[in-house]
């Protein structure tokens, strides 16, 4: 895990996550008609909402697609959502170049090494607790929720609180 000490979290301004194993737990229920049902924790949900009304944004950076991210995205009011990203920092840079932001104004919550990449990129990068051990080596943070279980609004709480925002 890398130190926290050189990042200002008060220039934190985005939150991008990955879907699966972070927002969900990773799970993929089929139904017959090819649909997928995920499961999602409403802390996390609770979490994005609070975020947003004191400033944050949110986008999804998703290596697969389905009909519930968007779903998902659209119940939360997430302003960004990328589905079958091959290249998250490809995703991310759109993003940024979209709101006119830096690096420093990012954070990712990641959990597998198709991750890395993005983890490395942004200023304050995240896993849950069950990430594998190669994310889990390059983060600023590990939560102690796993995926789809709390993790994101545990890595929300940690910002507002270091940005001053909550107790």
């Amino acid at each position: 895990m890398k130190n926290i000490d050189g990042i200002d979290f008060k220039n934190i301004s985005f939150i991008l996550m990955d879907m699966d194993g972070v927002l969900s737990d990773g799970s993929l229920f089929y139904l017959p008609d090819g649909h997928v049902v995920k499961i999602f924790h409403a802390h996390d949900g609770y979490g994005i909402t609070r975020g947003r009304e004191h400033g944050l944004k949110f986008g999804i950076i998703s290596g697969k697609s389905a009909l519930v991210n968007k779903y998902r995205a659209q119940k939360l009011k997430i302003e960004e959502l990328y589905e079958d990203a091959e290249d998250k920092v490809a995703a991310y840079e759109v993003i940024r170049k979209k709101y006119n932001l830096k690096p420093e104004n990012f954070s990712f919550i990641g959990d597998d090494v198709y991750d890395l990449p993005l983890l490395q990129t942004v200023a304050f990068a995240c896993a849950p607790a069950n990430a594998f051990p190669e994310v889990k080596d390059v983060v600023h943070y590990i939560a102690k929720a796993d995926g789809g279980k709390g993790c994101v609004r545990e890595v929300i709480d940690f910002i507002l609180r270091r940005q001053g925002k909550i107790k």
